[in-house]
């Protein structure tokens, strides 16, 4: 039974992968939802500015370029010779209107309110929503979530222009493809991005102060991801920091390093972090805060904050910021909410990069292993060694897999390379289901398959495994 004292049972600030899981969790238990979402249409960062434009924007660039097709045709080879900034947005408007027209129907036939404006805590249970016109109103819930995602970190020092200095959102409405392009912060959205930019045959130079990047990716991995970059000419400026942030004289983007060297490009990409965009919510009338970067803590079982009626999911709570996690949060803190006791959450969940090329992991990586005192083996497939990699024309491309010598168990999959978001799941099944290697040698793959690289690499860690 809903409580009259309220006007719904549970209000969801942001509509992205957590704020509608959530809300269509708790329609389909009966509950009044009201949903706030701040943009034009319901959706969240997620469709509009974050998951779904990049990865369209991926998929756009692959097939524009004849990317996956230059091992047979040549380098120089495009379906497209000429391509612009509109070729790559007539895709993406498509994709996005289909993405809200979806999640639009989804919360209509779950009778789920939707209101768009800004929301803040005005107290602990009422919301007060600013739409654009600058009209106010006040909505109460006996259960509040707090699902409003992140924005990207704009320190003052950079000079964005929205010209040609970007933000991850703004890159969106690129004005034309540069000839030369500096990415600054080499994270998943910078690394995602310069390999894009880089399909395009845009000279693409990727900074960061770290000495290495990507950390927590299997360092096998990312030996062969730096190789790929630097076959395609993409420079590298690791482990010196930006000094600063210039326009040249001639208006060009001009980025100086600690070490003495400048990187002139004809745009900048700016990727150096995330932050929860809380700044507007006024989280302390609901006895909340938030830390330095807009994040907010939250009970990591049940998705409560600090005030147990209220609840946070997604970005805003850090890592691993994966849409896929997220929905699993929106989930369970619904369940909680409502009295439900969801399932516990699986052991292992995948990482997927949609970078050029592809990444996608699961388990532990071979430096966990080590950290672990683990005695372990090791399986390697490259994609040319199967019959559809040659079918496909791929020359490069691998799949790792990780074995206990001692319990014969997988321990973790990592794989680079077209699909790799797609195969990763197989590992993820057999690692959940607490499989050994013997289920990777006795099964049959469909051939010809990437997913064969299964069999090689568990093959390929029995032999190692036999000849100790």
């Amino acid at each position: 039974m809903s409580d009259p004292t309220y006007d719904f049972d549970i209000i969801v600030i942001g509509s992205g992968p957590s704020g509608r899981r959530a809300a269509i969790q708790s329609a389909k238990i009966g509950k009044s939802v009201l949903v706030v979402e701040k943009g034009h249409r319901v959706g969240g960062v997620s469709v509009h500015t974050g998951t779904i434009p990049s990865k369209t924007l991926r998929e756009t660039v692959l097939n524009l370029s004849g990317w996956r097709e230059r091992e047979f045709y040549g380098r120089s080879y495009r379906v497209k010779q000429v391509i612009d900034t509109s070729d790559l947005m007539m895709r993406l408007r498509k994709t996005l209107d289909h993405e809200v027209e979806v999640l639009e129907h989804q919360f209509s036939r779950n009778a789920v309110t939707t209101i768009c404006g800004a929301g803040r805590f005005i107290g602990p249970h009422r919301i007060e929503v600013i739409n654009a016109d600058g009209d106010r109103d006040v909505y109460s819930a006996a259960k509040i979530l707090i699902a409003c995602g992140t924005r990207p970190y704009r320190p003052d020092h950079v000079p964005f222009n929205a010209t040609n200095i970007f933000d991850s959102d703004d890159i969106l409405n690129l004005p034309k493809l540069p000839r030369s392009l500096t990415v600054v912060g080499a994270g998943v959205i910078g690394v995602e991005y310069a390999t894009i930019f880089s399909a395009l045959d845009v000279a693409v130079t990727l900074v960061d102060a770290r000495p290495s990047f990507l950390d927590f990716i299997d360092r096998e991995l990312i030996e062969e991801l730096t190789h790929d970059l630097r076959d395609r000419n993409v420079g590298l400026r690791l482990g010196s920091a930006v000094t600063a942030i210039e326009l040249s004289e001639t208006g060009r983007p001009v980025t100086r390093l600690a070490d003495g060297r400048n990187v002139t490009a004809d745009m900048l990409l700016y990727t150096a972090g995330r932050v929860g965009a809380t700044d507007q919510l006024d989280l302390a009338a609901a006895g909340l805060e938030a830390d330095t970067r807009g994040r907010i803590w939250v009970e990591p079982k049940t998705m409560q904050t600090k005030v147990p009626h209220i609840y946070a999911a997604g970005d805003v709570i850090g890592f691993p910021s994966l849409a896929s996690t997220s929905m699993e949060q929106g989930r369970v803190a619904a369940c909680h909410a409502f009295g439900m006791a969801p399932p516990p959450p699986p052991e292992f969940f995948p990482y997927g990069i949609y970078a050029v090329p592809e990444i996608s992991t699961v388990g532990m990586s071979e430096e966990d292993v080590r950290k672990r005192d683990i005695p372990y083996e090791c399986g390697i497939a490259r994609f040319r060694e199967t019959s559809r990699g040659q079918i496909m024309g791929l020359s490069s491309g691998m799949m790792k897999m990780i074995f206990s010598t001692r319990t014969r168990r997988l321990l973790g999959v990592h794989i680079i390379g077209e699909g790799a978001t797609e195969l990763i799941h197989i590992g993820q099944a057999v690692l959940n289901l607490k499989g050994t290697i013997d289920y990777f040698i006795e099964n049959t793959f469909n051939y010809p398959t990437l997913a064969e690289a299964y069999k090689i690499a568990g093959l390929d860690a029995w032999n190692r495994m036999v000849a100790r």
